[in-house]
């Protein structure tokens, strides 16, 4: 595979260990962005990354262990939540139009994954009607917060266990990126800056679907 510049890797690295800070503060930005942007919204990586090693949850209540069911496909990862705001949703509705784009057969073999970074309150009923919402062939995960965390951390997207403030707003901190890994061998070769807008997906995906760089 044709590998871009150290500088897009690096950016990508930097990017990955972001954090968004989201809450439900209705007079303050839901969302705040630290650490190292990337030039491009979707940046290919210089060092494909394994997907995260997890067995979680599904929203049907089912075990589902991610490398198995992924195997072969084409998949997005994300670790969000569903009470954030703004980023978490904007950014599932982005790829579901793109998704759509895409035709019935490559939408089929296309796996999108959704990883709560609040287990305690996205059970499976809850990500079963908040992924309803979006597209409901997208699979939610949930499980033990060290476990999710820990299979974030292998692919350099940082959470940190919710916190609940004086005032009962609950913050949670999430890297905002968007793991895409290749049908090919199943690495993740690219990454979703959380300024990638539907558009930015609706170009990429047809060859990521292939295994090819966007």
């Amino acid at each position: 595979m044709h590998r871009r510049t150290l500088l897009a890797s690096a950016l990508a690295a930097a990017a990955a260990l972001s954090l968004t800070a989201c809450n439900s503060d209705d007079g303050k930005p839901a969302a705040d962005v630290s650490g190292g942007t990337a030039a491009k919204p979707i940046v290919t990586l210089d060092s494909p990354m394994e997907k995260p090693d997890l067995v979680l949850t599904d929203s049907e209540g089912k075990k589902y262990d991610l490398l198995e069911k992924t195997k072969g496909h084409p998949t997005l990862v994300y670790f969000g939540y569903t009470n954030c705001p703004d980023v978490c949703p904007l950014t599932m509705a982005n790829i579901a139009v793109a998704v759509k784009q895409l035709p019935p057969a490559e939408q089929k073999d296309l796996r999108v994954v959704f990883v709560t970074s609040d287990p305690e309150r996205d059970t499976p009923a809850a990500l079963k009607k908040w992924l309803g919402g979006i597209d409901k062939d997208f699979v939610g995960l949930t499980g033990k917060f060290d476990t999710i965390q820990a299979g974030a951390r292998s692919v350099n997207i940082g959470i940190e266990k919710p916190v609940k403030k004086k005032n009962g707003d609950v913050v949670s901190t999430h890297g905002a990126q968007v793991l895409l890994s290749s049908p090919k061998d199943d690495k993740v070769h690219w990454m979703g800056m959380q300024e990638a807008t539907s558009d930015n997906y609706t170009k990429a995906l047809p060859k990521i679907v292939k295994g090819q760089n966007p």
